[in-house]
């Protein structure tokens, strides 16, 4: 991924880096309604945050450090398959649409996610997949053939009392508000 016409450019260039990038993902869950995940850098900063609902509510939003939306998570009611989309901002209009994700299979044996940009709009094949592990919540983000991303669950005692944390390898020129959004719907959909 050396050139410029093939980065991945999801949410936005800001967040395409041309070096390999490592995130820990830290998921608390602060009550019933609500849990909240950090996105911290190699020097412990907080680069993104997450809120949303936990059971009731599945919005989320995705803020910068400085508290600014970047974009907002929706999980679509009655889906089959765990549909969620992505949009820009706090927006829920179709023309601030960026993507949507869905489970891969009506009933998944291992969670598997498909991804559809929003300028597919036929969906005959998704533009990306996300392939998850039977035994734990670790996963890979796959472009075609290409592995763009990589997701390890760390288990901790912690986990059970609703604290989890995530290693997260982006590669260069991939946009990481995108994988990191995918953390938050792969653990989500895991979960229902």
């Amino acid at each position: 991924m050396e050139s410029d016409e093939q980065a991945i450019k999801i949410i936005g260039d800001q967040f395409c880096i041309p070096y390999i990038l490592h995130f820990d993902v830290r998921r608390k869950v602060e009550s019933f309604s609500n849990a909240h995940y950090d996105v911290y850098d190699v020097n412990g900063n907080v680069i993104l945050q997450t809120d949303g609902g936990v059971w009731t509510s599945k919005k989320r939003v995705m803020k910068d450090p400085s508290g600014s939306p970047v974009i907002t998570l929706r999980k679509k009611a009655l889906s089959w398959k765990n549909k969620w989309q992505i949009y820009e901002g706090e927006s829920s209009e179709q023309n601030h649409l960026v993507c949507s994700v869905q489970q891969s299979d009506v009933l998944p044996i291992k969670n598997n996610l498909d991804v559809y940009l929003a300028s597919n709009y036929k969906g005959d094949k998704p533009d990306f997949h996300v392939t998850g592990s039977l035994a734990s919540l670790s996963f890979r983000v796959w472009k075609d053939n290409l592995i763009i991303a990589e997701v390890k669950h760390s288990y901790t005692w912690g986990s059970c009392k609703g604290k989890e944390s995530f290693k997260v390898k982006v590669y260069p020129e991939v946009d990481y508000a995108f994988i990191l959004a995918l953390v938050v719907i792969m653990h989500d959909t895991d979960n229902v």
